[in-house]
């Protein structure tokens, strides 16, 4: 009970200095005694959590935000062949990102032109093709 009369006795006492200080219409009265009680109470009260109202992305919007040669960023809706590092400066990593968007977890996070050139070239250098080849046995001379 005393918390609730010292939280009313300190809402007069900021109005009643406010007032004296500032001219302000009797009709606005009620709302800055209440604005001001409301403030007061909720110094000790913890921050409410904010909410994003970050809406999820439908299944034509993820169809047509992969395309041959990028992929169209949900976050600034610009074009990347890959996302990982786009998504790193947002600060999240891309489980986040799908989370976030509600996007299948087979969602591509590289553009597909960009996944077969790079295999392209893979293969071209010879990679994936196996481990070393054995050589046959030598043959020893006595």
């Amino acid at each position: 009970m005393e918390d609730k009369a010292t939280l009313i006795e300190l809402t007069a006492e900021i109005v009643a200095n406010y007032v004296a200080n500032n001219s302000t219409p009797v009709s606005e009265l009620p709302a800055l005694i209440r604005a001001t009680h409301d403030a007061l109470a909720g110094i000790g009260a913890p921050p409410a959590p904010q909410v994003e109202a970050v809406t999820k992305a439908t299944p034509a919007q993820i169809r047509k935000s992969i395309t041959p040669e990028a992929l169209i960023s949900f976050e600034d809706g610009k074009p990347y062949k890959t996302l990982k590092r786009h998504l790193t400066t947002h600060g999240m990593t891309v489980a986040e990102y799908k989370a976030k968007w509600g996007l299948p977890n087979d969602y591509p996070t590289t553009a597909p032109a960009y996944s077969e050139a790079r295999s392209q070239m893979a293969k071209a250098l010879g990679l994936g093709q196996g481990g070393r080849k054995t050589k046959a046995p030598r043959s020893r001379k006595a």
